[in-house]
Order: C-alpha cells, then structure tokens, then sequence
C-alpha cells in the first residue's frame, strides 16, 4: 500500500503532461486530476491507519524493491512516522484547493510541482535507509525554489528563493557526510541495521553535530532564521502552506528517526544545548514576531516559535514529552496553514495588501471570516479543547521533569503567542473600518469549506487526543527504553 502513496501522485504528473494548456477547459480538467490524484492518496492513507496494528513497534506495511542492482528501495510505516504521511496527504489538496483560482499561467508546471512534493514528502517518512532520507529530504529543494521564482510575488522572491535554497542544501551537507561516516562504522544505511549497531560517544558526538546541523537550519532555530519568513512571505499560499504544515516537519521527523534514535548518547549529552537553543529560539522569534508590519511573516515568525516549544518536548528524554511535541507538530500543521490563507489568502485577495497598519475594521463587512480567523488565533495561542493546547501542555511537562527552569522560560511562549496573535486579530478586525478600503465580500463557500476543513480535527483531536496517542504509544516508548 505505501508504494500507491508514492505512484500515484506520479502518475497523476504522467496525466497531466498529456493535456495541452491551451483551453479554460483542459485547464479545469488538469485541476480536477491533481485534485483527485491527492484525495485518493489521502484515502489511501486512512486505510493504511486503519489497518494500522497499533499494539506493536515494529515497522509495518514494508516494501522492499531491490529489482535492480543500483536501487534499492525499502520503506515502511511505524507509529511516528504514521501521522506524517496522514498530515501529508490531507495537507495537499488543501494547498491546490487555497490557489485554485489565483494560478493561470503555467498552470500544468506548477500542478505538476505540488503533485511531485506530495510523493517526495512521503517518501521523507517512509523510507528505512539513510541515503534514501537524504535523497528525499533534499529533492523537495529545486521543486519550492523553482515554485518561489516562477509563482512568487514581489521582486525580493528571487533572494527568497536563494536564501531557501543555500541555507537548506548547505546544512544538509553536513547530514551527508555524517550519513557517509556511518556507512564506513556500520557497512550499511539501513535503519533497522545501524539501530542495532554501537557506535562510541566520541564519534556520536561528530556525527549527531552532523545531522543536528542540518535538522537546526530546517527546523528553523536561530541563528539559522533569516530565510523562513522570506520564503514564506514571498511564495504564493500553496508554498506557505505546505512549507507551514509538513516541510518544516522533515527536522521534526530527523530528530526522532536519527538523532534520538541512532545517536542516543550524543543526544543525551547534547541535551542542555539543544535546551538553550530552544529557549533563545523562542524568545527571539516571540519578540521579532510582535514587530512584524507584515501579516505572512509574522504567522512565519510565530511558526519558529512553536517549533522551539516542540524541540523542548522532543528532548526532554521522557514520553509524555515526545508526545506532545509530536502533537503539536500535527497541531501545528492545521492551524499555521489556516493562518496563512486568512491573511496571505482571504484578506489579500481582496486588499491587495499584507500590511497590518493598512487593514482594520474587517469584521464590519466580514462577520463570518472574522469570527473563524478568531477561533484560529486563539488556537494558535494553545486554548484548551485544541490540539495545540495538548501538545504544548504536553510538551512542557515532559520537560518540566528534567528541568523546571528550562519548562518556565519555555511556558513564556504561550504568554508572548497571546500577545502578538491577539495584538493581529485586534488591529485588523476592529477599530473604525480602514478609509483605504473598499467594501469587502465575506468569505467564499470555497475560503469557508477550507477553514472548516482545517478547524475540524483542530477540535475533534483536542477533545480525543487519544486517536492519536494510541498509536504513538508503543512506538515512543520503545525508542526510549529500547535503547
């Protein structure tokens, strides 16, 4: 079945080169197949968690394709990596569906772009062999370059495009050769074999620099920030939303599969720097993100802040904390992406502007995108009865037990998150109505169905955590007690 999730977008790319891009016709056509290679892809992915065997650890639904002597394919599924390739195939046709109408030059590259992302970032979760992860992991790159410079608005997209570019393949550079390292200790790339394998502290400590390099420029964490906001401010809505919900979830993944996983005495050492990172992280993106003029760089800036929160949880050596950050890494990819076309796509359709100072008075013509947009910001602040507020309560009472003063400066997030979402929600919903603007329609069914969409497991899982924690259980206590 995981094969299917990797051929059919492929196969929907295949589709789409045979329709010529000349008729409002074909170009309604091509949408619709993008829409429907996605969405049986998604219902691929529900029936892989429904047969989903949750009362084991062990990697299921492996396929292993070794046909041809210079490839050798191996992927599977686990309880972690499970709720990726779910966030993954429900994301995307959300993504298409958020430019459905904006996009109409050179609409078959770019449908072609999203359908190649959606099979790379799958195969980010599913693989079992370290040169394959770094294959997948860097190959999305090109694709979100080329999606910046070619869909991207304003002139500064071409140094947004290449700051994302040579950020990201720089630090993974480093995940290169520490993989390479470990195929000269081990013999082999594969999971299962180098998680049996012992390797000394001191070359852990060579190699985990290695890949905690490459993980901390695409997390973000600082000082590695400065292309995030770029890029998200400058792609078009379907970029930001994908770079928001999964994209920036590859890091998220590598600190589990790799790091705490093969590299476990590295990571226990380390673990007070990663700490300190996390808590300047957090401070500073906090900070920065109340300043910000512009509506999709400060939901970019909020998004570092709560990766921070989710790297405290993920190492803090305690279940309840891997956990909770892998929840609200799940959290985080519904409601980012719902931020992102309130402001970068209902608001800027409109407006023509993503300057907060500009806009204000909204929910004077727009009641009911106003009261959506609030439901959304107050999630972002973690309130209860949201996934958000489990996986960052979560995540810092896993820390909290291994440093009470380490989960103090990190509870601080959920007081500055309040301050600078409410200070937007405030500023541009209320107040006398802008005399820059004209009248605004309210939301479209087609805006409304994609925040309803996004809104519902937003609640739904907050209110039965359990859906998900039941299958993270056994595979999060087996990476920790296991090793």
């Amino acid at each position: 079945m995981l094969i299917l999730l990797l051929l059919i977008p492929i196969i929907g790319c295949i589709l789409l080169i045979t329709i010529p891009e000349n008729t409002i016709e074909n170009k309604i056509r091509m949408k619709r197949i993008t829409l429907i290679s996605m969405i049986i892809n998604f219902l691929i992915s529900i029936y892989i968690w429904l047969e989903f065997d949750t009362s084991t650890s062990q990697y299921q639904f492996v396929y292993e394709f070794i046909n041809l002597s210079y490839c050798h394919l191996n992927i599977g599924i686990d309880g972690i990596s499970l709720y990726f390739v779910l966030l993954t195939t429900f994301i995307s046709p959300i993504a298409i569906l958020s430019n459905y109408n904006n996009i109409n030059n050179n609409l078959k590259y770019f449908l072609i772009s999203f359908l190649l992302l959606e099979t790379l970032q799958i195969g980010v979760f599913i693989v079992l062999d370290l040169i394959l992860f770094y294959i997948f992991f860097e190959s999305v790159l090109p694709i979100l370059f080329l999606i910046i410079i070619i869909y991207g608005s304003g002139k500064p997209r071409i140094r947004s495009a290449y700051l994302l570019f040579l950020y990201t393949l720089t630090g993974s550079l480093f995940m290169l050769l520490a993989i390479l390292q470990i195929y000269s200790y081990v013999g082999s790339t594969d999971f299962q074999i180098i998680s049996l394998s012992e390797i000394n502290l001191d070359s852990q400590k060579l190699l985990w620099l290695g890949f905690f390099i490459a993980f901390a420029v695409k997390t973000p964490l600082w000082p590695f920030t400065g292309w995030l906001y770029r890029a998200h401010a400058d792609s078009p809505l379907a970029g930001s939303i994908l770079l928001a919900a999964t994209i920036l979830k590859f890091a998220t993944y590598g600190y589990l599969r790799v790091l705490i996983n093969f590299l476990p005495d590295a990571t226990n050492y380390f673990s007070p720097l990663i700490q300190t990172i996390a808590i300047i992280t957090l401070v500073y993106a906090s900070l920065a993100t109340i300043l910000q003029p512009d509506t999709k760089t400060l939901i970019a800036y909020s998004s570092i802040a709560h990766m921070s929160i989710i790297l405290l949880g993920l190492f803090s050596n305690t279940i309840q904390g891997i956990e909770g950050s892998i929840i609200l890494a799940i959290a985080h990819g519904f409601v980012s992406p719902a931020l992102f076309i309130c402001v970068g796509g209902v608001i800027y359709d409109r407006t023509g502007s993503r300057t907060i100072s500009y806009i204000r008075g909204l929910v004077t013509y727009m009641p009911v995108f106003t009261m959506l947009f609030f439901i959304f910001t107050i999630s972002n602040t973690g309130i209860p009865l949201t996934l958000n507020f489990l996986g960052e309560q979560l995540s810092l009472f896993g820390i909290w037990e291994r440093s009470p003063i380490i989960a103090a400066l990190g509870a601080t997030g959920i007081v500055l998150s309040a301050i600078y979402s409410l200070y937007l929600y405030n500023r541009m919903s209320y107040g006398i109505y802008s005399p820059h603007l004209k009248p605004l329609k309210d939301i479209s069914r087609r805006e409304f169905n994609l925040l309803i969409t996004l809104l519902f497991p937003t609640i739904l899982l907050g209110i039965f955590p359990n859906v998900i924690l039941d299958g993270l259980h056994f595979s999060v206590s087996s990476l920790l007690y296991n090793i």
